[in-house]
């Protein structure tokens, strides 16, 4: 096995440097990023950053303990922060009105009303694939601009992979630009398919019949009021991703020590450096911490096994025998993280031990702010 050590993310001078102004935690769905996003956020702010944090689909027990169970799109202080000098606010993101504030911001009045009326908008802004990330990014954007806080943490969207939120503008840029919404909103914008004759006619009416006299109206509505917003969103979504490439943003890969966790993470990593973005490190969240490392999992089981049969102190043999299981499971995970650390030997990496419960208050996610903080050599 190697004895080399990855270097230590520095999370408190990541998070003390006034130049860092976004933190975004990225990395594959259920490895914790909400929770590690709302615990970096505690902890700048503690530390006197006035700080914003950008959540997705909160645990019940995480929103709960950051006060979010009646928060919206809107940023609201969050009660029991420790005073620093610095602030906590914290909003969930709104994936619908931030697409509506979007539209209302490049279109005039009447247009916009037009546009959040019609039914195949509707529908759009509530489910396409990839409108979650790209608003997440729309709504990191509106904050950067408005320069009410001097930090802003951004807890990316649960995806089935990690690449997804760096794609998902790109692909609603692409649909909403594509040939096939461009086709069917061809009548309403000059009246192609009157001139085209006999032949493509006979195509809109097959797409009639399956897509319906009305859902085509309403798509052929849209993209005739879209055109002149539709400058405006690739503009914004443009200038956002400038910002992610732009010294003063750091990107936080998180994982848990999982094969596919890890292999998502490895990806990621590559991905930021062929965007060019910035990367600040990797968290490993729950992994096995061990009481007596020294003892390893044969001397534990031998022990365990020797006691059993003796019928003396069966609680030590049943602890030596949970502590063999345990030294065998941080084995196991070490040798995947050392996988990951043997392509990427640059990147900081920070341990999270797993927790006996899930978190559900202020100092829970302070304890883990602490633990990301001054964590001490990796295992």
């Amino acid at each position: 096995m190697s004895t080399g050590r990855p270097p230590v993310l520095d999370v408190d001078a990541l998070l003390d440097d006034p130049a860092t102004r976004i933190v975004v935690c990225c990395g594959s769905g259920g490895v914790g990023k909400t929770t590690t996003a709302a615990a970096l956020a505690l902890r700048a702010a503690e530390r006197g950053r006035h700080t914003v944090v950008i959540t997705v689909d909160p645990a019940r027990r995480l929103a709960q303990s950051l006060g979010l169970t009646e928060l919206d799109n809107t940023p609201r202080p969050v009660a029991g922060v420790a005073d620093g000098g610095g602030s906590l606010h914290a909003m969930m993101l709104d994936m619908k009105r931030t697409f509506d504030e979007t539209v209302v911001a490049n279109a005039d009045p009447e247009r916009a009303a037009q546009i959040l009326d019609n039914p195949f908008y509707q529908s759009l802004s509530s489910s396409f694939s990839g409108t979650q990330e790209y608003m997440a990014m729309e709504k990191l954007g509106q904050l950067r601009r408005s320069e009410e806080w001097d930090l802003i943490v951004v807890d990316t969207p649960p995806s089935r992979s990690a690449l997804d939120f760096l794609d998902a503008p790109k692909r609603l840029g692409r649909f909403l630009d594509g040939r096939l919404v461009r086709f069917l909103g061809a009548p309403a914008r000059n009246g192609a398919f009157r001139l085209l004759g006999a032949g493509v006619g006979l195509v809109t009416g097959v797409i009639t019949k399956i897509l319906g006299t009305q859902l085509l109206r309403d798509v052929q509505s849209f993209v005739g009021m879209f055109d002149a917003v539709f400058g405006g969103f690739q503009e914004r979504a443009d200038q956002t991703y400038r910002v992610l490439q732009a010294e003063g943003t750091a990107f936080v890969v998180v994982a848990v020590p999982e094969h596919d966790a890890l292999r998502e993470a490895s990806y990621f990593v590559d991905r930021l450096r062929a965007e060019r973005m910035p990367l600040a490190g990797l968290v490993l969240n729950r992994t096995q911490r061990v009481l007596a490392p020294e003892l390893s999992a044969e001397r534990g089981a031998a022990a365990a096994e020797a006691l059993e049969a003796s019928g003396e102190h069966p609680l030590a043999a049943a602890a030596l025998r949970l502590h063999a299981e345990r030294v065998r499971l941080r084995d196991r995970e070490r040798r995947l993280w050392e996988r990951f650390t043997a392509a990427h030997p640059e990147v900081g990496v920070v341990e999270v031990p797993a927790l006996a419960e899930d978190v559900h208050d202020l100092d829970a996610l302070r304890e883990i702010g602490r633990v990301l903080g001054d964590p001490g050599p990796v295992s």
